[in-house]
């Protein structure tokens, strides 16, 4: 697969520069992707489960951290088996960093390792000033009553009015 030019859109395009460093970075193929294995499940409308399999690790030898629109998932083995002498080596204990890049206001709901497994639990929470709201309309005003409705008046002022007000 070739690689694509994003540069002409960046031109004539503003704000959409985070989508086109997406698709960017998704068109890269990094060897490092492939371990640890990982699902990714919608568990609800707006709930999402990151399961990743990390056997051998514990769950001080892993760090979840979330920046802005970003999750890294790191392990790194603390202590070497310096006496152990191992005829077959099946289980991976290298070292891995994982990024998933995430949708606006999605954040980390919690996470917690299990039989080998580490599940992260995700939740989008749109703010409320940025939720759909439903405006509701109003009856028919003729424009002299919609001026006289928000304090205006197109009358020519009187100047018995305007002593009196005094």
């Amino acid at each position: 697969m070739g690689t694509f030019d994003f540069a002409p859109l960046y031109r004539s395009t503003v704000g959409f520069d985070r989508l086109f460093s997406l698709l960017d970075q998704a068109a890269r193929v990094e060897p490092s992707t492939t371990w640890p294995p990982y699902d990714i499940e919608k568990v609800a409308e707006d709930e999402y489960r990151i399961t990743m399999a990390v056997a051998g690790f514990t769950p001080d030898e892993i760090d979840l951290t979330q920046h802005d629109t970003v999750l890294v998932v790191t392990g790194q083995k603390k202590g070497q088996e310096g006496d152990r002498q191992y005829l077959h080596r099946g289980i991976a204990a290298r070292a891995f960093r994982q990024t998933f890049n995430l949708a606006d206001h999605v954040k980390v709901t919690g996470a917690a390792l299990e039989n080998g497994l580490l599940t992260v639990n995700l939740k989008r929470e749109v703010p409320e000033a940025l939720k759909p709201r439903r405006i509701a309309i109003g009856g028919a005003q003729t424009a002299k009553t919609a001026k006289t409705a928000i304090g205006q008046d197109d009358a020519p002022a009187r100047l018995e009015d305007r002593a009196e007000a005094a």
